[in-house]
């Protein structure tokens, strides 16, 4: 999945399209910005080796050598892969936070703080309904 050429060509599908293809909880997190209650995500508890990809578009965003426990409720990693993620300035309930999205679909995964472990001193949270995990074996 992750050199697929298919892969690296934006994700265009239309309103209609996206909600076919998502559950309705995956559609108000990735195409409405919403957020999973915390502890929910069967993928907090996840330790195999694998990947971590975008639900909506099957992008690869994270690998688990990068994930750590938190604390936060949400599935944290340390660092995306190269080019896998963008970031955008969110205002929204009455506060400024960092919108981490694929970058491929523009899907909403969460956010990104300055109070994660070392080597990057960064925590993305990622709504849990935003990932699917592929074991390495």
């Amino acid at each position: 999945m992750a050199g697929s050429d298919a892969l690296s060509a934006p994700e265009t599908r239309t309103d209609e399209e996206w909600r076919a293809a998502l559950t309705p909880e995956q559609y108000r997190v990735l195409r409405e910005h919403g957020t999973e209650r915390a502890g929910t995500s069967c993928l907090n508890a996840e330790k195999r080796a694998g990947t971590f990809f975008c639900a909506g578009c099957g992008a690869p965003l994270f690998e688990s050598g990068t994930k750590y426990e938190s604390g936060s409720g949400w599935p944290s990693f340390f660092a995306p892969l190269e080019g896998a993620v963008e970031t955008t300035l969110d205002r929204s309930h009455w506060m400024t936070r960092t919108e981490v999205h694929c970058a491929r679909c523009k899907g909403h995964l969460g956010h990104v703080f300055e109070d994660g472990p070392a080597p990057t001193g960064l925590r993305y949270c990622m709504n849990g309904v935003s990932l699917d995990f592929e074991p390495a074996d």
